[in-house]
């Protein structure tokens, strides 16, 4: 929250905003940028008031570049901290690059509720299969999430706010939904970044074909999120990818990182973005996945 005098600094650079100097205006919006986040009420107010198009087109533009530097840098630090337990923060984040004004806490609130209904079914008694059939009636049949087939590249499909108001996703999304629930109530379920359709590994204690040791940490099965939480085997990845003419690389069968899952997000709604003719948003999704890539 900025004090009184960041305020007042910020209000007299905006004041100056439609000065015609195109040098001087770019250290003036240099400034405000600096200010990021901050900024932002400042200028909507003085947008509301604003009746030359192309000012109103300069300060818009403006406020698009700050909220897109504000993700950006949130999403950089989160990948940086190598965060494993939860992908809804970043989720928020990617979301708010189309909807800046998502409410936050209705969201939560929303997720917490499918959290309770899924907890209410759980019990300690429960194999892994069967607690992934429980949740599967909980996800699927009580809150009616499926894959939309029907509008597949449409970018609300990547949106968190859009996906639980439809109850309708891509793999992606209905697999990170999936996910974020599950890990909520304590089920072992990543993510898996399969080429061409994002899946999820249940986690658990089996042998390790190669050393014929125990592990913990290794997927017992595998689950489609895209398909009513359908379970399927390694062999059956295997002819996945024979299917593809791809080499069966470890990467294909374990979890992945959650930087990798937010990459992929964003590679999603850049092909959205190209199918639906929407090169302004194409383009500041770009800049946020390739400011991503660079990070080690």
């Amino acid at each position: 929250m900025a004090n009184r005098t960041t305020n007042r600094e910020i209000q007299a650079l905006v004041s100056m905003i439609d000065e015609p100097d195109p040098d001087i205006f770019r250290d003036i919006a240099g400034k405000i940028r600096h200010h990021g986040h901050d900024a932002i009420p400042f200028l909507e107010q003085e947008l509301a008031h604003i009746t030359d198009e192309n000012l109103r087109s300069r300060v818009g533009l403006l406020v698009q570049q700050i909220r897109n530097e504000t993700i950006l840098h949130a999403l950089t630090a989160y990948a940086a901290s190598n965060e494993q337990d939860d992908l809804l923060n970043a989720w928020l984040l990617v979301t708010k690059h189309h909807y800046p004004d998502v409410q936050e806490e209705n969201i939560r609130k929303e997720i917490d509720r499918i959290r309770k209904d899924v907890w209410l079914e759980m019990n300690d008694n429960l194999t892994a299969l069967e607690q992934v059939k429980v949740f599967n009636h909980v996800f699927y049949r009580m809150h009616r999430f499926r894959g939309n087939i029907e509008d597949y590249h449409h970018p609300d499909n990547s949106f968190i706010n859009r996906v639980l108001q439809s109850r309708q996703g891509n793999p992606l999304s209905i697999g990170i939904l999936y996910m974020t629930v599950a890990r909520r109530v304590n089920l072992p379920i990543m993510g898996v970044n399969l080429p061409e359709h994002f899946v999820l590994a249940y986690m658990g204690e089996t042998i390790d074909t190669e050393t014929l040791l125990m592990r913990d940490d290794k997927p017992l099965f595998y689950i489609n999120a895209f398909s009513d939480g359908a379970l399927f085997s390694e062999k059956e990845i295997n002819d996945f990818l024979r299917k593809l003419d791809l080499d069966p690389i470890p990467t294909f069968f374990e979890p992945c990182s959650n930087k990798e899952i937010v990459l992929r997000m964003l590679n999603n709604l850049v092909a959205a973005y190209e199918h639906s003719g929407d090169p302004a948003r194409k383009a500041g999704i770009e800049t946020l996945r390739d400011a991503l890539e660079q990070m080690v």
